[in-house]
């Protein structure tokens, strides 16, 4: 893998409640410097970002019911067409847990498919939030994200006790296929770890640190 290989992975997140606008055009000055694939922010930021962000080759993707999945199906799906209009690439959403858990997986594949339809052909990631499942409901919840139409699987928010795990990647991948996407997310901090996540499988990390990792693979490979 070359440099500019590992930086076309990124979906550089800037995902903090706290996040102020200035923060995101710092965010969208780096993801450019650095040619990032991607810029994931909160709605709130997403058309700020998406103005910075044009022309650049960098890509802007928001998230959408963030970070518990617990929004109405008709909330996400007017979110979807709503950050869709105002510049959104790609929408990274979280599944309905509860429904999952309680075996309503009807309910779980009509939510996706539903913000699958809004997005109208943008990439739509599913975050499975993999802390909060066992290895057979991780398998159970990719199935269901591939039978709504959804593009890829998502580890996790970031907000929940763990982040990614290079073993659920593999499982996931192993689930999915060779052809969907499977994002890694949430406590990816070191060189090391993101290169494990990719290892086992995944095509595309969520991270915050892009700058850190960067300077760690100048530091090993240059």
């Amino acid at each position: 893998m070359t440099r500019n290989e590992f930086v076309q992975t990124f979906d550089y997140s800037i995902l903090k409640p706290t996040a102020t606008a200035k923060d995101i055009l710092v965010g969208c000055e780096v993801a450019k410097k650095h040619g990032f694939k991607l810029l994931m922010v909160q709605p709130c930021h997403l058309e700020l970002a998406a103005i910075t962000l044009k022309g650049s080759g960098v890509l802007t993707g928001a998230v959408l019911g963030f970070p518990h999945g617990t929004d109405l199906t008709e909330v996400k799906a007017f979110s979807a067409a709503r950050l869709r209009a105002l510049g959104a690439d790609e929408l990274d959403m979280v599944l309905d847990l509860g429904s999952f858990k309680a075996g309503d997986h009807a309910k779980v594949i009509a939510d996706i498919a539903a913000v699958v339809k809004a997005a109208d052909g943008a990439p739509v990631k599913v975050i499975l939030e993999t802390c909060e499942l066992s290895t057979d409901e991780v398998v159970t919840a990719c199935k269901l994200v591939q039978q709504a139409g959804a593009h890829f699987v998502k580890t996790s928010t970031g907000f929940a006790s763990k982040g990614a795990d290079a073993a659920h990647i593999k499982l996931m991948r192993d689930t999915v296929g060779p052809v969907m996407g499977v994002k890694a997310s949430g406590g990816i901090r070191t060189l090391d770890q993101a290169l494990a996540m990719l290892e086992a499988g995944a095509n595309r990390i969520g991270v915050s640190a892009g700058e850190e990792l960067l300077r760690e693979w100048d530091a090993r490979f240059a």
